[in-house]
């Protein structure tokens, strides 16, 4: 039987006042009349903190865009685990924050797109940039533990030692600078995304110089195309984490559900626990004995657990295949026959349409 999860990912919704074009969530968003309510919710967290959940990320969308947040985070608060705020930061004031950190939130998690006022505003699809240095301005007077995330691609790669500057002035304590991955939305736009080699590189070493000065500590997640070996996804399939979208689909990591055949389960009809534990979803890709050659006898195996299962699929057809961004995968060429043709030349970056 698999271990006890570590943390829940809790979608409280797809609504987002953004539109980035590189937003990992389905195609196709979760509208509002079919989202959990209050009691749903309340009773998912229940479910993981029984289980052993220990952290729970409130994301989206944005989740300030629930009415009832104040609830949620009263509720999870209540059960004893860390409650992390993910937020695009509009919509966040003194006032909701006070409230919300009174109520139990332990750390905010906020987005940005770039350094730059104009990029980040083109990027995000809104006038955005002013509203996130509010944003952090007012976490770090509540004197919350504040996270930013960035997520990088060919736009705004070149600008990460200004994001990297940024960061320290908002007095992030963590700084997360993710290179897009590209599922759902991001595989859309994935010709407008995929850095070049020679970002990436340059990138890599301002990241690397600033790692041994700064007081932040900064994360660096690979730009997996250009990698010969794929990231270690979710540190295994099934094994720390689940992702309960909208919905109440409830998935091994957020994008799972682009694996057609999957037979995702949904927390309205089968508790959390048996979704975890017993169903066919949960139990595909956990462990090793799943694995094909080159990944059943690859040293590897237990660095990268074979790789990404999405990716495997979006790119092979079968998610049980080894990932094709790995240099010892047969269908690696395809890989780069993508790299040759999408870094090249330039792509007009399609923006996500807004759930409401």
């Amino acid at each position: 039987m698999a271990e006890a999860p570590f943390g829940l990912l809790a979608e409280l919704t797809h609504r987002c006042p953004l539109q980035c074009g590189y937003c990992s969530n389905p195609v196709e968003l979760v509208r509002r009349d079919a989202e959990l309510d209050t009691a749903e919710w309340c009773s998912v967290f229940d479910q993981a903190r029984a289980m052993g959940v220990l952290q729970f990320h409130l994301s989206g969308g944005e989740p300030l865009a629930r009415k009832d947040l104040p609830e949620l985070v009263s509720h999870a608060a209540g059960l004893g685990g860390y409650l992390n705020l993910v937020t695009s930061g509009l919509g966040l004031t003194a006032a909701r924050l006070a409230d919300l950190h009174s109520r139990g939130v332990d750390h905010v998690q906020l987005s940005v797109q770039d350094a730059v006022r104009a990029n980040a505003d083109l990027i995000a699809g809104v006038r955005a940039f002013d509203h996130k240095l509010a944003a952090a301005r007012l976490i770090g007077e509540a004197g919350l533990p504040l996270t930013v995330n960035v997520v990088l691609h060919r736009r705004n790669l070149d600008h990460v030692a200004g994001i990297i500057e940024l960061a320290e002035q908002m007095g992030a304590d963590r700084l997360e600078l993710a290179n897009t991955q590209y599922y759902g939305w991001a595989l859309r736009n994935r010709a407008a995304l995929l850095p070049t080699r020679d970002q990436l590189d340059r990138a890599g070493a301002v990241v690397a110089a600033a790692r041994e000065r700064s007081r932040m500590e900064i994360v660096y997640v690979i730009a997996d195309y250009h990698e010969a070996h794929p990231k270690p996804c979710m540190y295994g399939w099934g094994a720390q984490q689940l992702t309960v979208a909208p919905n109440g689909d409830v998935l091994p990591c957020p994008a799972a559900g682009v694996i057609d055949g999957l037979g995702v389960e949904n927390v309205r009809d089968r508790p959390l626990a048996a979704i975890w534990h017993e169903s066919g979803s949960f139990n595909a890709f956990r462990g090793f004995d799943w694995m094909r050659e080159p990944c059943r006898s690859c040293v590897r195996k237990e660095i990268d657990f074979g790789g990404c299962r999405c990716q495997a699929f979006q790119l092979t057809g079968d998610a049980a295949n080894t990932d094709p961004v790995c240099s010892l995968s047969p269908r690696r060429t395809e890989v780069d026959l993508i790299l040759a043709a999408e870094t090249t030349a330039p792509a007009a970056l399609t923006m996500r349409k807004v759930a409401r």
